[in-house]
């Protein structure tokens, strides 16, 4: 997973991961983060990946699908690519932090922008920066067996020739 992660390249097609340099801060202006998603996603079921798994992970009412899973010889891997706001970073963390809890996730990973990257980003998409204050409250969570981890994405440079949707 950490290696596809690495392998997402922008624009499509490059090697390395280059963006259009405006702000998102705007109404239709910024980089489209789904794009990028779709990138990582199309690496990941080369390498049997199930996408859009719905998981029995809470007592009452189902908390969302997961972006992708992999489901190997020691349970079941979350992963959650950053998309929306940050709204949806923490709901995908409690996600899997209750996928933990119940033993029905061995790990938990969400990817999202360094703060360095996010000012490209669609405005208010999930990042680092404002997700680190909480991480008490995740590294408290009790589970016999599993990880959960945010990894942080960087951009390598910006350009104009860079498309940015």
């Amino acid at each position: 997973m950490h290696q596809a992660i690495k392998k997402v390249s922008w624009p499509p097609g490059t090697r390395q991961f280059i963006i259009f340099p405006e702000s998102g801060k705007k109404r239709g202006k910024g980089n489209g983060v789904t794009p990028i998603k779709n990138g990582l996603i199309e690496i990941l079921l080369k390498h049997g990946w199930k996408t859009e798994a719905l998981l029995d992970i809470a007592t009452r009412r189902k908390p969302g699908k997961i972006d992708a899973v992999l489901y190997s010889k020691y349970g079941v891997n979350a992963l959650e690519w950053e998309t929306g706001n940050i709204s949806s970073s923490h709901r995908a963390l409690n996600k899997m932090c209750l996928g933990l809890i119940k033993n029905v996730l061995v790990s938990g990973t969400l990817v999202v922008p360094s703060r360095e990257f996010y000012k490209y980003l669609t405005d208010r998409v999930g990042n680092w920066d404002e997700l680190e204050p909480y991480m008490d409250v995740w590294r408290s969570v009790k589970c016999k067996n599993g990880v959960l981890e945010v990894v942080v994405v960087e951009h390598d440079g910006v350009s104009k020739s860079a498309t940015n949707r």
